[in-house]
């Protein structure tokens, strides 16, 4: 028996070869191990450290429904080795295990990130046998006794946070007790079998459709709290559930059951997992979001926008609907310049004469909507100092599009035998060099004829469970589907650096960082009511770092100026994504955009090195009052917003309890607001006599 402890960033990980030669991941916590904690054998064999089922092996115990536990071959997993060594990212852990009779081999690897207290986590499997092995399920990471600290049971201490994900309804964070997903185990050490898991799983393209893809389990006893996020744009599972008088967390990429997915080895061929961020704190939700922010920002491509944090313009929202033209175009373009504006996109439509929908798919511009050809209006972008872009739905192909016909069979979907629909589309196979050479033939025209700088890639459809050409199952044939066009975004980010593409799916639907480790911004929403786009603005460094989260803010015409403050407080610290008919607002409302883009350029420097915190909790779309700070050193950030309810409110700010600082109204500078710095107790207190209302205040600490 051999135990290995590791103490990184914060993280203490110990694992353990087991007389009988398996692998034991004993403990993954902020908190030091305390061996008691595993009472006896029974307990300590649910530890493992791989779950990995092949078909055609049997188990020596029951499954219990469809939880992921005494996989086959994986229960007997032996150790074979492990390396312990650092790289350019940080300390790296592989451990080898491997099966006899299967000739299966899995190498679990583990890279820390120095000084940020996650590990990003996957899996190898290699058929090292003689025959063909079909695999139907790897973890990417398994750990049993996430509740084991504390003495309280784990109903009365264990809570699981999730965030709900949905069109126009995105980002959305609640917590759960254990009775509450059906997971009741009020007495301590009593064994329990159970068939239930708590699962969040999502079964196609659009990854993010009812999740985002992570979460969290908190110990309100011990103050500690394990979170993960998943990193991939496509089929994915978790769950936690019992096993062995435990609680486990279980993540990976698609599966048999749940996303028709499984994969033939062959004599010598490698599988590897999806990848996550597992991480581990001490503190408030605000700790993790440091953690997860640092780790979004160290794992993403390196890039000029999230350093600059360029003003976007688009003419979509609440704006000219997909429905551009030269004529409506021009005094736009003049206004968004005289705003501020850096980056003009021009949105959907711009290819079709009218009715565009099915007949997407080659992306010519319409000659009648532009009737001196589209680069009349990009040239008169540049003109106007901002550099233009234009909307793209790139992975699709309308069925009335004339390039169908011109595509092999093979480069679109199909399931039984035919083609997958969806919404008058098909889903385009990235795996297929004539949908490769379609793509980059776009992308040169957009780049090199058209002079664009800026695309938005939005994505509207969901094509189901997969594809079954040229695969075993649609499950993978949709994971290389995925993994491929993240292949080709790499080639199109290295060939275009520069090129800023913006990651959308009918707003935030594959908000992961599979996605956004390659894409510079994300949109966080098709959401078109300001009001509730607040609940979405306050709660987007939940899911990506505040640089890369794009948030409509999109005065209307008529509207009055507590309104058009609203809007523009919602984008203030995180991505401008201007929008709204600029050229037909009031002068006022013209004076306060500039003023909010205005002051946005001077802080955007702080945007994108601060960590987020909510001093009000995370807001729900029922909040009066809501509030997102940041927390940038020396100075921070607040915006708050009110609804309705009570004109003032009380906002704890405790990290600056006892601190001498100065606080100012930042955005608007000279409209009604009352507001108190209470240096002992430590919170402001703000009244804002008007709903719904919204403010920006920067918070400046003149003591070291």
């Amino acid at each position: 028996m051999k135990v290995f402890k590791i103490q990184e960033n914060g993280i203490n990980m110990v694992w353990k070869v087991a007389d009988t030669g398996c692998v034991r991941l004993l403990h993954f916590s902020a908190l030091p191990f305390d061996e008691r904690t595993i009472v006896d054998e029974y307990e300590e064999q649910g530890f493992k450290l791989l779950e990995l089922e092949a078909a055609g092996y049997d188990r020596p115990d029951e499954r219990h429904g469809t939880k992921y536990i005494v996989t086959a071959p994986g229960y007997r997993m032996q150790y074979a080795d492990h390396k312990d060594y650092r790289n350019e990212t940080g300390r790296k852990l592989e451990i080898t295990t491997q099966d006899q009779e299967s000739g299966l081999q899995a190498v679990n690897h583990f890279q820390f990130f120095d000084g940020i207290a996650v590990v990003r986590c996957w899996c190898e499997v290699s058929n090292m046998g003689k025959e063909t092995q079909t695999i139907q399920y790897v973890s990417t990471f398994n750990l049993n006794g996430v509740e084991k600290e504390g003495l309280l049971s784990r109903d009365e201490k264990i809570r699981i946070g999730v965030v709900h994900n949905s069109w126009q309804r995105e980002l959305l964070l609640q917590e759960y007790t254990l009775p509450e997903v059906g997971l009741q185990n009020s007495q301590v050490n009593i064994p329990i079998r159970s068939s239930k898991a708590f699962e969040l799983t999502n079964t196609g393209n659009w990854s993010t459709k009812h999740y985002l893809p992570m979460g969290y389990i908190s110990n309100t006893e011990t103050g500690s709290m394990l979170f993960w996020q998943i990193e991939h744009n496509g089929s994915w599972h978790s769950e936690i559930s019992d096993l062995t008088n435990h609680l486990y967390l279980q993540i990976s990429g698609p599966t048999d059951i749940h996303s028709h997915w499984h994969k033939e080895l062959k004599p010598g061929e490698s599988f590897t997992t999806v990848p996550a961020g597992v991480g581990a704190v001490t503190g408030d939700l605000g700790a993790m979001a440091k953690e997860l922010t640092s780790y979004r920002r160290a794992i993403r491509r390196k890039n000029k926008d999230n350093e600059k944090l360029a003003v976007i313009f688009n003419d979509y929202m609440n704006c000219l609907w997909a429905d551009p033209t030269t004529e409506k175009e021009f005094p736009l373009i003049d206004a968004a310049a005289k705003a501020g504006c850096e980056y003009f996109c021009i949105d959907a439509g711009w290819y079709a004469d009218g009715f565009w929908w099915d007949e997407v798919g080659e992306w010519l511009p319409s000659d009648k909507r532009f009737p001196g050809g589209i680069k009349e209006v990009i040239d008169y972008i540049r003109s106007k100092g901002m550099i233009p872009g234009l909307w793209l739905e790139l992975e699709v192909m309308g069925i009335k599009c004339p390039m169908v016909e011109k595509m092999p069979e093979n480069a679109f979907f199909h399931r039984f035998g035919k083609r997958v629909y969806d919404r008058s589309r098909y889903q385009l196979d990235f795996r297929q060099p004539e949908v490769i050479a379609h793509a980059n033939s776009v992308i040169d025209r957009l780049v090199n004829e058209y002079g664009v700088g800026y695309i938005k890639m939005d994505y509207n459809i969901e094509p189901g469970v997969g594809t079954e050409v040229d695969a075993e199952s649609a499950g993978e044939g949709l994971l290389e589907h995925e993994r491929a066009y993240l292949a080709w975004l790499d080639g199109i980010f290295k060939k275009y650096p520069d090129l800023i593409i913006e990651n959308c799916s009918s707003g935030g639907l594959r908000m992961d960082y599979a996605m956004l480790s390659r894409y510079s911004i994300q949109s966080t929403s098709d959401q078109e009511d300001y009001r509730y786009y607040a609940t979405i603005a306050a709660n987007a460094p939940l899911g990506v770092a505040m640089e890369q989260a794009a948030v409509w803010s999109y005065p209307k015409s008529g509207a009055d100026e507590e309104e058009t403050i609203f809007n523009m407080v919602n984008a203030l610290l995180l991505r401008v994504h201007q929008s709204g008919h600029l050229a037909e607002i009031t002068d006022v409302q013209k004076e306060l955009v500039k003023e909010a883009l205005d002051f946005y350029k001077t802080i955007r420097d702080d945007i994108k090195t601060a960590y987020p915190y909510w001093p009000l909790g995370t807001s729900h779309y029922d909040d009066n009052w809501s509030a997102l700070a940041l927390n940038a050193g020396k100075k921070q950030y607040l915006s708050v917003w009110r609804r309705g309810g009570s004109d003032t409110q009380t906002i704890p700010l405790p990290q600056l309890k006892g601190r001498n600082v100065k606080v100012r109204c930042a955005y608007p500078q000279n409209r009604p607001v009352s507001y108190l710095w209470n240096e002992e107790a430590g919170t402001l207190s703000v009244k804002l006599e008007t709903a719904p209302c919204a403010r920006t205040f920067e918070i400046e600490c003149t003591e070291d």
